[in-house]
Formats: structure tokens, sequence, C-alpha cells
């Protein structure tokens, strides 16, 4: 979920990459609406990748809260540009599993997304100490 277009699609083309079947929206309440049809089809997402920031828009904080009552255990990445946003330091305190800040290489995202589906650790240890 990003509110950019172009970075939607340099995202959705570093995941295909990857290997990854990739949906997009551009704000949280089709973020939301999306994950609640893909749960509902028997389809759902493994992991979900967010920015923190959507003007005008329902951005990652808010999403990541509506989600959470959908799917107690939601795999959710806030992403933002802003490093020293209170909830890229504390992002499991506003239950996200792991952060990625922009920009980031295809190497990071990769490596994020396998901890948190195949692993389940925080590959931002790994990654920002």
């Amino acid at each position: 979920m990003d509110d950019e277009d172009i970075l939607r699609e340099v995202v959705t083309e570093m995941l295909e990459y990857l290997g990854y079947k990739v949906t997009c929206a551009a704000e949280g309440q089709e973020a939301i609406e999306l994950y609640n049809k893909g749960k509902k089809s028997g389809n759902p997402f493994d992991a979900v990748i967010m920015d923190l920031t959507i003007p005008g828009g329902m951005g990652g904080k808010e999403t990541i809260q509506k989600l959470i009552q959908i799917d107690p255990n939601v795999k959710a990445v806030v992403a933002s540009g802003y490093s020293n946003d209170p909830v890229m330091a504390r992002y499991k305190d506003f239950r996200f599993k792991d952060i990625i800040v922009k920009p980031f290489s295809i190497e990071e995202l990769g490596r994020v997304l396998q901890n948190l589906i195949y692993n389940e650790t925080d590959a931002v240890d790994e990654m920002y100490g």
C-alpha cells in the first residue's frame, strides 16, 4: 500500500522478480477491502507492506488497527522514509511485525519478506541492529 503510483510500480516489479504475487492499494481503505476479500475467498495474503503516511487517506498506522480486527495474525510491514518516526522506532507497539526504511533495495525487501513469511523473525534486527 502506497499513495505514490511510481513507487507501487517499482515495488511490484521487485516483488514479482522475487517470485511473489502482488496486489496493490493506494490507501488504507482499499487495502482493508482487498485483505478482507482475500481472506474470505480462501486466498489470504501472506504479508502486507504499508506506507506509514498517506496524505489525504488512511495510512499504515490506522490501517494496521483495522487489519488486526479482520486477522489478529496479520503479517504487516510498515514502510517509511521517516526513519525517526515513533512508529518506525516502536513498530511492535503498533502491531507491525517488521519495518523497512525507504529507499530500500530488492535484497532488503526480499530479506524482510523471507524472514516474515518463512522464519517469522524480525529482519529489522539484522539490517538495522
